[in-house]
């Protein structure tokens, strides 16, 4: 988006993990002034490979790595635009100093609000500042949010492609690998967010976020399973209207939304042909099949810090799967047990929420383990 519009945007810093080879390619391209890579090998490996390239040294973006630069790459006085989208509460940090000190926010990371929703919300109002949602999702219902005044919303719908097992038995769900489920049928994402597409439980962080961003109670957000993914997201009036937002599966279209927001840029993909016939469905999603649906807005009912042990747990569960040590359901499971243990609470800082998400990651895992276990010695028995 910012190479299609580049005497819009000027690239200040960018933000990176491992990828050195394209993070050093976007640095000859845009020409930051700073750069951050997760640890100090990559930022050796960075050096590398800008030595092999014809970039002078005098035009070399600074160098850094860790959490402490990503936070400093935030809230540079010079940076008035930050797209927070590092996967994970990693990005939290980094995030809320930027929120706090005004800056405006693309949000496309939803943990910040799923694990910190309220200190968050609270220091973008003390400062004034806006979070711009770049989930397609939450994209859209801020754009049919513009048709009215909040106090005439009744609800909000979000819409779920309902991921590659929307039609498979439950009681088939034990057997489904993780290639399976890595096979979106609409999305091409990273593998956690893919997986929790499968289980719906990326649709219930959906729904946290939602609650947070638009002043939501869980009661008056529903979702609605939408194989086409071509309407976003439905805001109903109190006279019975309903305002879509509908466009292509693009995620360029809400990026280009947050980074222009209030303005509109003609569209970055093929616009929608509006002369070709098209079928649109809808169904209610089954909880009892993707029970991680019903545990997301128990969690948000319940308040404090029961939305960040939701979010610590699945990613363990979520890790646990991919490596073949728990079943698909298996994930929601660890993810309800972890829930039932862990006390809730009210964190005043962002440094307890972080706290409080890795003791339930450790629970989590704890109760992972014990289910491989128990998986495995009952296989040993089949067999036997």
């Amino acid at each position: 988006m910012i190479r299609r519009g580049p005497s819009e945007f000027q690239v200040r810093s960018l933000v990176a993990g491992h990828n050195v080879d394209r993070l050093a390619e976007q640095i000859v391209e845009f020409r930051p002034k700073y750069v951050v890579v997760a640890t100090a090998v990559a930022e050796q490996g960075l050096t590398t490979r800008l030595e092999a390239t014809a970039l002078a040294r005098s035009e070399w973006p600074e160098i850094r790595s860790g959490a402490r630069a990503r936070v400093e790459a935030a809230t540079d006085p010079d940076v008035d635009f930050v797209m927070s989208a590092i996967v994970g509460v990693a990005g939290l940090e980094a995030t809320y100093e930027a929120v706090r000190l005004g800056k405006r926010v693309g949000l496309a990371n939803k943990e910040v609000l799923v694990a910190s929703g309220r200190l968050v919300i609270e220091a973008a109002r003390a400062s004034g500042t806006e979070l711009i949602p770049v989930d397609s999702e939450h994209n859209g219902a801020h754009q049919s949010l513009r048709a009215g005044r909040r106090e005439e919303v009744t609800r909000l719908i979000l819409t779920a492609s309902g991921g590659p097992f929307r039609r498979t038995p439950k009681d088939q769900l034990i057997n489904v690998t993780p290639a399976q489920a890595l096979n979106h049928p609409t999305w091409k994402m990273g593998q956690r967010i893919t997986i929790d597409s499968a289980t719906l439980m990326n649709k219930g962080f959906e729904v946290i976020e939602a609650c947070w961003l638009f002043d939501f109670a869980p009661s008056e957000v529903d979702v609605v399973v939408h194989p086409q993914s071509t309407v976003h997201a439905m805001v109903e009036y109190n006279d019975g209207s309903v305002i879509a937002q509908i466009s292509a599966t693009d995620m360029r279209m809400p990026i280009q939304y947050a980074l222009t927001y209030p303005a509109r840029m003609p569209a970055p993909v093929p616009r929608l042909d509006w002369t070709e016939p098209r079928h649109w469905e809808f169904f209610p999603p089954e909880p009892e099949k993707f029970p991680l649906l019903r545990l997301a807005y128990e969690a948000q009912a319940a308040g404090g810090s029961a939305t960040c042990t939701l979010n610590a747990a699945d990613e363990i569960a979520v890790d646990a799967f991919l490596r073949e040590e728990i079943s698909f359901p298996g994930i929601a499971e660890v993810v309800e047990e972890t829930l039932s243990v862990m006390p809730i609470r009210e964190p005043a800082t962002v440094a307890e929420v972080l706290a409080i998400d890795e003791e339930s990651r450790a629970r989590a895992r704890e109760i992972a383990r014990k289910r491989r276990i128990t998986g495995r010695r009952t296989e040993s028995l089949l067999k036997a």
